[in-house]
């Protein structure tokens, strides 16, 4: 818990707090930190491939699903110094920026697409022609549904793209927030790399958000097993620790928490979503547990306004303007940002 007394609704974390089976499972353990948490990491990774009908040799477990997007940037990136070809990220904007901001520490060349302006959807030409025209590898960062947007991409656009992309494209799908999608046109890569229409796609994920283990750092990679392997090789050993490890393990099976976490961020949605309508502000259509909605005004004056009134909603994203990014928490918190915000429309202000 915080202990400034602040609501924080800016960085899309699972008010709930982790199950009880895994705080459970946590203490349970804690006799055992003195020993290397390598059968509770192997438990994991056979639970995960099970999860998804994968072989083991499809996962990767990694420090949440940040140190993976970092190590599938350096992988190719030595890739591009052995085999003397040059590197480039291509990633729309905006979005989560972790592979655009560890390219940049490299010296990698990162081209930065925006959203197609009405749609927020990707600008699917423009990406494909930067990608074409480059001469080495490129690394296509979707993250899907998109932060902070969260909205889901075109699926057939995605999957065409995808097949049909020469030897050096490479994809980076980070799905964070697939365990929230409710449209049913959404179709993961992980059932792309199982029909094996592309050797060079990499998906990512996490445990921070549906299974409310952000602190506990544990995320996992899945692609093809010799892609799985030469990203293997650059992690660090024992990047997972025990007691993320037997939480991870103890909330994948606690379908009860799980159905909770999603039927929690639904109602709020509803809830916010309803508001807005009210306040005639628009919103995308969130596939995930936050909402981008418009701000009548500036948006910093806004966000000023919130942490006034002990609401921390999320910064600017630009190149989008007039459009804030708050987290879906409890309805019990949502009650307070919506009593705000129609506070805030009382005096003119959204």
């Amino acid at each position: 818990m915080h202990t400034d007394n602040l609501l924080r609704l800016d960085a899309n974390e699972n008010s709930l707090g982790m199950a009880e089976s895994a705080r459970q499972a946590v203490v349970d353990t804690l006799d055992n930190s003195f020993r290397y948490p390598d059968a509770q990491r192997a438990k994991l990774i056979g639970k995960i491939a099970l999860a998804n009908a994968v072989t083991e040799d499809h996962v990767l477990l990694g420090n949440g699903s940040i140190e993976s997007i970092r190590m599938v940037v350096q992988m190719l990136y030595q890739k591009g110094l052995k085999t003397g070809q040059p590197f480039q990220l291509v990633a729309p904007t905006p979005t989560f920026a972790c592979a655009e901001l560890y390219a940049d520490s490299l010296g990698i060349p990162v081209v930065s697409v925006p959203l197609m302006p009405d749609s927020c959807d990707l600008d699917f030409d423009e990406l494909q022609s930067i990608a074409n025209a480059f001469d080495g590898i490129s690394l296509l960062y979707i993250c899907n549904p998109n932060n902070p947007t969260g909205i889901i991409t075109s699926t057939a656009k995605l999957r065409n793209w995808v097949t049909n992309a020469p030897n050096n494209h490479y994809f980076l799908l980070d799905e964070a927030y697939s365990g929230y999608v409710t449209d049913p046109s959404f179709e993961s890569g992980i059932e792309w790399i199982k029909q094996g229409i592309s050797d060079n796609l990499i998906v990512a994920r996490t445990f921070s958000k549906l299974f409310a283990l952000a602190a506990m750092r544990v995320g996992y990679v899945i692609t093809n097993p010799q892609m799985a392997s030469e990203i293997g090789a650059l992690m660090s050993v024992d990047n997972t620790n025990l007691s993320a490890a037997v939480a991870a393990i103890a909330t994948l099976d606690d379908n009860a928490f799980l159905a909770l976490s999603l039927h929690t961020t639904n109602q709020s949605r509803q809830m916010v979503e309803t508001t807005l309508d009210e306040l005639g502000l628009r919103y995308l259509p969130s596939q995930t547990n936050f909402i981008f909605h418009e701000v009548k005004g500036d948006v910093k004056v806004y966000i000023e306004r919130m942490h006034e009134h002990g609401i921390v909603v999320g910064r600017e994203f630009p190149p989008i303007q007039s459009f804030s990014r708050v987290t879906l928490g409890t309805p019990d918190e949502m009650t307070v940002f919506i009593e705000t915000l129609r506070l805030f429309r009382e005096k003119g202000w959204v």
